[in-house]
């Protein structure tokens, strides 16, 4: 490991402006819809879209979950009042998504009706730390590529609202992080996830913290990926030399293990990994 670990922060002045046309919207909006990543729910939740939430409802997005460990999943699930489990690859989520949102907002549809008002669109703002599939998401609701979508953080910097039907409408927003990451495990679990730009980090140390938390958490599954006991001293040493990422002196070429590593974890070639679990 890294004699000293780097803090890790990230806060570009994009996202500043976006929380400040989020907090204009707000007025707007029915209820907020939070993409989570499933294998980090708690560190992937963002304290200013909490703040920004004030008094309206939430329905909580566990993303990514054919990524993470579906027990944990289902652990998670039962954290929140309002909540789906999705994969927004894979998976047809528009009724999925269009139901809840009516079932949560079923009384503020049922005051517009008795107003008269026949048709209610209900309006929901999309929100979310970076790369955590926004815009596949909504590529998914809408059948239709209307959000440009890609593996790494900070592509929307707009907001964009965008039908899906007569009855919903979403607000496409740009991914936000907060002006300070205080905790730095949480920190490393999203920069592990890909939600921090890799620019800013010291990806070795972030691999020794991935392995070390394999190691006691999941037992088996380094050996079962790279064929290796994991009992070893230097684990990142013991995998490179297995996969041969040498160079020509028979050093191990440590830039390309950490940066195949690292490309294991997010992929989850490794594994349905959660790096969180509720907690007790």
């Amino acid at each position: 490991m890294s004699e000293k670990a780097v803090n890790i922060n990230w806060y570009p002045g994009h996202m500043a402006k976006a929380r400040r046309l989020m907090e204009e919207q707000l007025k707007l909006v029915d209820i907020i819809i939070e993409l989570r990543d499933a294998r980090i729910p708690a560190a992937s939740a963002n304290p200013i879209l909490k703040e920004l939430s004030r008094n309206k409802p939430v329905l909580i997005i566990l993303n990514k979950a054919d990524l993470s460990d579906e027990a944990a999943n289902k652990r998670w699930a039962n954290q929140f009042e309002h909540c789906l489990i999705v994969d927004s690859l894979n998976e047809n989520l528009s009724k999925r998504v269009v139901e809840k949102v009516k079932e949560i907002l079923k009384d503020k549809l049922e005051r517009a009706k008795a107003k008269g008002i026949r048709k209610k669109v209900l309006r929901a703002m999309v929100v979310g730390i970076p790369n955590v599939g926004k815009s596949t998401f909504i590529n998914n609701i809408v059948r239709k590529k209307v959000a440009k979508a890609e593996n790494r953080p900070g592509v929307t910097k707009s907001l964009q609202w965008i039908r899906i039907n007569e009855d919903v409408e979403l607000l496409d927003t740009p991914g936000v992080l907060w002006p300070k990451l205080e905790n730095q495990d949480d920190a490393r679990l999203l920069a592990l996830i890909g939600s921090i730009n890799d620019d800013v980090l010291d990806k070795e140390d972030l691999v020794y913290f991935a392995l070390n938390y394999l190691k006691s958490s999941y037992p088996g599954v380094i050996n079962k990926r790279y064929e290796v006991t994991e009992d070893e001293n230097d684990l990142l040493e013991a995998i490179a030399r297995k996969k041969l990422w040498l160079l020509n002196n028979n050093e191990i070429n440590r830039e390309k293990a950490v940066d195949q590593l690292l490309k294991d974890i997010r992929s989850s070639k490794i594994g349905r990994i959660s790096w969180q679990d509720v907690r007790e």
